[in-house]
């Protein structure tokens, strides 16, 4: 049997991460080449300059409408830069991560049976890839196009409010920093996005090859001396399992804690804004799809790491499953340690102290509903 490929599931996210300046191609980290000065170039001028110019205009601002306007795009598109950084610094283990998925035989799918099982937990994924690429693109082209929709343009109105050294309310200057303002938008989009299918699509992988074990458990069978070297060998598969979500773990872990935070503030602030501004507008429509967009991404970390708990709990039934009533007393001895270590399933999380459930989602919207009740009632009194 050929060996499965798992990356193919991912190729277009990683190119996408490749285009971001994020992913250069090969097994190695960035080098001294065309590629990282592109990649250095790109960050800097339509990622770094963009977030600044926003994050800091945000001190001049007293009016709360605009204020809660500007702050949550700010928001969003500055966690762009801490997911930059942090794929940077575990760009190695990262590469190494996917290449063990790829290579090591422990995760093969060994049968047809296995590839038919763990195919629904690969579509999900493209299934909310396509969703959350489809609204935040479609957000991102509405506030590129508002001031062309509405008609501001013809007031030197930007697409961001943003503050710059230099006057923007007249030509060339307005043209040039409109044009810097929409591209910058789909590069912090295209890093920002990646990353969070990216995180997804490793919870995604620790789940199937969970599944996987448990179905390797449950058809153990066969002489005493082929019982024995099945069950090491289901032994070893889990050490790497954890091991891989060990690695994953290290890489997103401070991503989910910032990301977490910022959406619970976004998310409260673009409900806000959804009833500050003319229904059926385009720039209603633009909040619309974007809050679509953030309920997704954070939904993606909730769901696949829910189901990385769930289906790793699985592994103890599937042991009690299995024959082991006829392994020698060694290899017994063996699976009752391997079954008490199961007793605590894989739960992912950001430092331990957010866990990536469908319960942590659920909270998440309740503080956001409770931000936006503070905003309206603060608007109310004025």
């Amino acid at each position: 049997m050929e060996d499965f490929d798992w990356i193919s599931t991912i190729k277009t996210n990683l190119l996408l991460l490749h285009i971001g300046g994020m992913w250069p191609k090969g097994e190695g980290t960035h080098k001294f080449n065309l590629y990282t000065i592109y990649a250095i170039a790109l960050t800097l001028t339509f990622t770094v300059y963009h977030c600044f110019a926003q994050v800091f205009n945000l001190f001049f601002i007293k009016d709360l409408k605009t204020f809660t306007a500007s702050i949550f795009v700010s928001l969003t598109q500055s966690m762009s830069i801490v997911k930059a950084f942090y794929i940077l610094l575990n760009m190695g283990t990262l590469k190494s991560t996917l290449k063990n998925l790829q290579t090591n035989e422990m995760f093969q799918p060994k049968n047809l049976k296995q590839i038919k099982m763990v195919q629904p937990s690969l579509n999900e994924w493209t299934m909310l890839f396509r969703m959350f690429w489809f609204s935040g693109f479609f957000a991102m082209f509405l506030l590129a196009l508002f001031p062309r929709l509405d008609g501001t343009y013809k007031e030197f109105r930007l697409p961001f409010v943003a503050w710059y050294p230099y006057d923007t309310n007249s030509s060339p200057f307005y043209e040039i920093m409109y044009l810097h303002q929409v591209i910058s938008t789909y590069t912090v989009g295209v890093v920002d996005m990646s990353a969070d299918t990216l995180i997804a699509a490793l919870n995604m992988y620790i789940g199937t090859q969970c599944d996987i074990l448990c179905d390797n458990i449950r058809d153990i069978d066969g002489p005493v001396e082929e019982m024995d070297a099945k069950w090491r060998k289901c032994f070893t598969h889990h050490k790497e399992i954890l091991k891989f979500a060990e690695h994953c773990q290290k890489f997103f872990n401070w991503i989910v804690l910032t990301q977490f935070c910022a959406s619970v503030i976004s998310i409260g602030l673009t409900m806000f804004q959804l009833t500050v501004v003319v229904p059926s507008s385009s720039e209603f429509i633009m909040f619309i799809f974007y809050l679509g967009a953030i309920t997704v991404e954070i939904f993606m970390y909730c769901w696949f790491g829910n189901e990385v708990e769930l289906k790793s709990s699985k592994i103890l039934y599937a042991t009690f499953e299995a024959n082991w009533v006829d392994a020698p007393k060694e290899v017994k001895r063996s699976i009752l340690i391997f079954a008490i270590r199961c007793e605590k399933p894989i739960k992912m999380s950001s430092l331990n102290l957010f866990y990536l459930t469908l319960e942590t989602f659920k909270t998440i919207l309740r503080t956001s509903w409770s931000y936006f009740a503070v905003l309206r009632q603060v608007n109310a009194t004025e």
